[in-house]
């Protein structure tokens, strides 16, 4: 059995090899639904029924023992949903897990009292960070901002306008004092750097591919019913419901070497490999 990793395009796959360095020895299949992101601007019902249809073919097809969902769209309007009713009917002995609580760990970690937070529009008007901190921690503020036009930019190469278009959402956190800044997409981490620039060495950045590795490491140790049972010969397998050619060449820049893109038709009950490519770097 193998650990699933899910989200709508691209940031899953920096999340992937994050895990994969942290976890080496685990086997482990990313599924990217390319062919329908963003998610950050659909509706939380066909959120949640394109994550629902994602993960009963990570569990029926690819036979994943644990899923991550990576997109933390589909964490805000899919994963209790999943949790409460689709795994007990389902897959009782099989688990899904997403990045929102985890994330929120890792900002408290620092003791912070004002934080700032960018995503989507969904997963800014969904409140759940708000609703998931008032939970470990009613005290802390967090200064939330939603910035639409970023993962557009970063899924077609738009770079050249991705430091103009942040600062001027950033500049919207001046006079909020805030000591931290959750980047809470996984596509976001791919301009991390220039997020950090603008904003000063005194905001630390929150980057979920740098805490939720760790974060499921520990779930797997306190978890050896799971652990057990998840094969470890280190290989990763890359699933995408659409290639283009542009999004190859990203997506071995963001893996940081070349990799072997599988596209899958998930509406089919059979759910056979159509087509195969590599993704290369350069």
């Amino acid at each position: 059995m193998k650990i699933g990793v899910f989200d709508s395009g691209l940031g899953g796959l920096i999340m992937t090899r994050a895990i994969h360095d942290t976890l080496p020895e685990y086997d482990l299949v990313y599924l990217g639904d390319t062919l329908h992101l963003p998610y950050g601007s659909r509706s939380a019902e066909a959120v949640y029924n394109l994550t629902e249809t994602a993960v009963d073919y990570l569990f029926s097809q690819q036979d994943c023992q644990l899923i991550i969902i990576a997109c933390n769209t589909a964490s805000a309007s899919a994963l209790r949903r999943l949790q409460q009713n689709y795994l007990p009917n389902r897959y009782p002995d099989r688990r899904i897990l997403g990045v929102i609580v985890p994330t929120l760990e890792a900002a408290i970690e620092s003791s912070h009292t004002s934080i700032g937070l960018i995503g989507t529009e969904n997963i800014i008007s969904s409140n759940v960070y708000q609703e998931e901190l008032e939970k470990i921690n009613p005290e802390i503020k967090i200064h939330a901002l939603a910035t639409p036009l970023l993962v557009p930019l970063i899924e077609n190469e738009g770079y050249k306008y991705i430091q103009s278009v942040c600062e001027d959402y950033l500049k919207l956190f001046e006079g909020r004092n805030i000591q931290s800044l959750i980047l809470g997409c996984t596509h976001y981490p791919i301009i991390k750097d220039i997020i950090s620039d603008i904003l000063g060495q005194d905001v630390q950045i929150i980057s979920q591919p740098e805490s939720i590795p760790a974060k499921l490491k520990d779930y797997l140790n306190r978890h050896p019913e799971h652990k057990s049972k998840i094969s470890k010969n280190g290989d990763i397998k890359f699933l995408l419901t659409d290639i283009t050619k542009g999004y190859s060449k990203t997506a071995a820049k963001a893996f940081g070497k070349d990799i072997d893109l599988i596209k899958i038709e998930l509406q089919k009950a059979d759910l056979k490999t159509d087509i195969q490519v590599q993704a290369q770097v350069g």
